[in-house]
């Protein structure tokens, strides 16, 4: 129950206290993010760690003004690639080659597979593609940051173009998602702190097939 009671502590933090998180536990959290399921492994995305103050400043002004992205000790910014590309496949694999010191036939057909049909698409839906991919990545991250008592905010809320040119992202091949602020709640400025959470009913939320 351990995992349900931090779930139910954690909430989408709206005021932080600008009080730094501990390196080790943002080590974990980032730590738990690639650990993350991805499609055929490819971890098709990037995080930017974003503590500098400045940084923070120039991203609220495109992030509807919200005061979590500069009161909070570390901006996580989750990158997804703009598309996939024969280079960046085969790279995946040839590190998992070397990683686990052989080759597999399956394995490689299963490369060859995608190298056959990923390239070709549009890059909107191979980057839609990744971009799922972050998300899920994203949401270990918020579940790991509970865990360990670090509160966090995700944020959909912001420019993505203009993000992406002040973090330089599109020179990289990447393409911002999604942010997830970490740090520690301001409960006297944060209106939902007090306020009980609130979820569907199971009987809403859930389909049982026997």
């Amino acid at each position: 129950m351990e995992l349900l009671d931090k779930l139910n502590w954690r909430y989408a933090t709206k005021a932080m206290n600008g009080k730094k998180v501990e390196q080790n536990k943002i080590d974990t959290i980032i730590e738990a993010a690639s650990l993350a399921p991805t499609s055929s492994g490819l971890q098709p995305f990037e995080i930017v760690v974003i503590s500098n103050q400045e940084v923070k400043k120039k991203i609220r002004a495109i992030g509807w003004d919200q005061t979590v992205i500069t009161d909070c000790s570390h901006l996580l910014v989750f990158a997804a690639w703009d598309t996939y590309t024969a280079e960046r496949i085969n790279k995946v694999f040839d590190h998992t080659n070397t990683v686990r010191g052989f080759k597999n036939e399956g394995w490689e057909n299963y490369r060859q597979m995608l190298l056959n049909s990923y390239p070709q698409r549009s890059a909107e839906v191979n980057f839609n593609h990744a971009a799922k991919q972050a998300y899920i990545a994203f949401s270990q991250a918020i579940s790991a940051a509970a865990f360990e008592g670090v509160d966090s905010t995700p944020m959909e809320g912001f420019d993505p173009d203009a993000l992406d040119e002040i973090l330089n992202l599109r020179e990289k091949g990447l393409r911002s998602c999604v942010l997830l602020s970490l740090g520690y709640r301001d409960t006297e400025n944060d209106w939902l702190a007090s306020l009980k959470k609130v979820r569907k009913s199971k009987a809403d939320l859930v389909t049982i097939i026997d």
